[in-house]
């Protein structure tokens, strides 16, 4: 089966990454390149472990235009087909957004249209789902367009939330489920494009 060559784009420790490294083997992708904000972070050394491409690029005091031509530069270079966002904390400038207009996905930590939005990610996001009172959550794949967490609704996995649950237990509940989830909605996603 042919892969379609993807690009992973994460700012921190990069377990969703890892789970998309897992569950390769088997699936119908590629992993040809990661894409980070930051030079110190964990997915770059599971990036390292795997034999995957790393690349580091920086934003400070450079234009959307800047960073647009640089990232276009190296997803072209990489031959990328498809772009997973796991945790990537910058917003992706239009000119990347419409190149791969269908081919761009996000996770987001909550069910999606609630609980999005800019700040809303990492702790913050179980914080508010608590507080709002809330018994599910779960994570959201959805398409990427212009703004956050906005883009068109793919699939979402239930978590139930118990009494006694805190950001923190619920965060790991919702990672947990985000690691079998994002894996396969790549899978499937990627097949249809062949």
């Amino acid at each position: 089966m042919n892969q379609v060559p993807i690009a992973v784009f994460a700012s921190g420790g990069g377990s969703n990454f890892q789970a998309l490294i897992d569950y390769e083997d088997n699936s119908s992708y590629h992993i040809v390149l990661l894409l980070t904000d930051r030079k110190q972070v964990g997915a770059i050394e599971r990036a390292e472990k795997a034999g995957k491409h790393s690349e580091v690029l920086e934003q400070k005091g450079k234009s959307d235009q800047e960073i647009a031509s640089q990232m276009k530069d190296l997803l072209e270079g990489y031959g990328v087909e498809f772009i997973v966002l796991a945790g990537y904390l910058r917003k992706i400038p239009p000119a990347v957004v419409s190149l791969y207009t269908g081919r761009m996905v996000n996770i987001h930590p909550a069910l999606l249209p609630s609980f999005g939005g800019k700040g809303m990610y990492g702790r913050s996001v179980h914080k508010a789902v608590i507080e709002a009172g809330e018994t599910i959550s779960g994570p959201t794949v959805h398409y990427v367009d212009e703004d956050y967490d906005t883009g068109e609704i793919i699939a979402q996995a239930l978590v139930p939330i118990l009494e006694g649950d805190d950001p923190d237990s619920l965060s790991d509940k919702v990672l947990q489920a985000e690691h079998k989830l994002y894996p396969s909605t790549v899978h499937q996603l990627c097949s249809s494009l062949q």
